[in-house]
């Protein structure tokens, strides 16, 4: 016999569990992963940064509401969830200029070399600076998403696979593993693997595309200082500090990419490295760890957040790209709103309401999900 819920969250990565613990208590909820634990994926490769001058602006005003939003319970916890750590783009003047967002403010090449003194002074010419950027403490924030879902109710079930999706009357039949559920309204947060989820629910795919970003903890001769940015080439690299004496550096590369387990493609970490070598101090030396996470992405780079048009009960949580953490709570308040409304729930969007605003800009982007 099949489990009946009101929605059924699919992926436990920070989307799905982000939304999971902002509609605990309001309604039934049972979320799945196809893993044997939650955040597998992209969540556990993230950069854990949270960035108020990246992205386009919808993804800055929900970059903006999370922050609002994580900050409001960070006495709750045992420890705090964001830490300030400022963000520095360097490169050329015109790229700068460009990239460089009301979030950020230029600098001089002198005040950058203060910043950040292992940059060679011959390796930019121009900088911005985001001093309300944040260090992210990405599995403490999981793990508090994972406490708030399962103490408000919702059942979180790993190792669950969703191998069948079929319309039921008015709602939606799933097999996920050894499991059956009934739910009005199924939530597709599969990340890099939502569109195969549409597919096998016989909803129109939307063409959503991962694209590998590899990262690396690397051993340095000569460690960058205390309260160092995160510092970004202008779509080239970045790097931060990580611990005392280690860095976290990427290629911060695009490349295309099915949905699978990503693993580092030979070559690429070595080739960042002889580079950093080249145009900064640190003194790169061994690899402590590296990884390749997927960033899933709509063809505008907008997030995509509602109920598709043509397949009733079906609500899209995907295409977060690089902007998963720093836009998760903003977007779940979003989607929690949206899907309590949809329910009949009393909850609604009010015009002061910050989720309302969030939701008007999203709207005002991409007017419907194939609408």
């Amino acid at each position: 016999m099949s489990a009946k819920y009101d929605v059924v969250i699919v992926g436990g990565g920070i989307a799905g569990l982000s939304l999971a613990s902002a509609l605990a208590g309001k309604c039934s909820v049972a979320l799945v992963e196809a893993e044997q634990s939650l955040g597998y994926h992209t969540s556990a490769r993230s950069a854990r940064q949270l960035i108020p001058s990246y992205g386009p602006p919808v993804v800055q005003e929900l970059t903006m509401r999370t922050l609002e939003l994580l900050g409001a319970h960070e006495g709750t916890r045992p420890e705090p969830v964001l830490s300030p750590r400022r963000f520095m783009l360097i490169g050329d003047e015109d790229t700068v200029q460009q990239q460089a967002s009301g979030f950020m403010r230029p600098i001089s090449h002198a005040e950058a070399l203060e910043l950040c003194p292992a940059l060679q002074p011959d390796a930019f010419t121009a900088a911005g600076l985001d001093s309300g950027s944040f260090a992210c403490n990405a599995s403490l924030l999981l793990e508090d998403h994972r406490e708030r879902a399962a103490a408000g109710g919702v059942d979180i079930i790993t190792g669950a696979r969703v191998h069948s999706a079929q319309r039921l009357g008015s709602g939606w039949e799933l097999g996920a593993g050894q499991e059956g559920f009934e739910t009005a309204v199924v939530v597709n947060a599969a990340g890099a693997w939502a569109d195969e989820l549409a597919v096998l629910s016989g909803v129109e795919k939307l063409g959503l595309q991962p694209y590998r970003r590899t990262a690396a903890i690397v051993d340095v001769a000569h460690p960058l200082p205390q309260g160092c940015p995160m510092v970004a080439s202008t779509g080239n690299f970045y790097f931060r500090p990580d611990g005392r004496r280690q860095v976290l550096i990427s290629p911060s590369e695009t490349v295309p990419s099915g949905p699978e387990d990503a693993r580092p493609y030979p070559g690429d970490i070595e080739a960042l490295i002889a580079r950093l070598n080249t145009i900064t101090t640190m003194g790169i030396g061994s690899v402590s760890r590296a990884w390749t996470g997927l960033r899933t992405e709509a063809a505008d780079g907008i997030p995509v957040v509602g109920f598709d048009a043509e397949a009733t009960g079906f609500f899209w949580l995907a295409g977060q790209g690089g902007y998963g953490f720093q836009t998760s709570s903003g977007i779940a308040e979003l989607a929690a709103g949206l899907i309590l409304a949809g329910q009949g729930s009393p909850e609604s969007f009010e015009a002061g309401n910050p989720a309302s605003r969030t939701a008007a800009a999203l709207a005002a982007t991409r007017m419907s999900i194939r609408g």
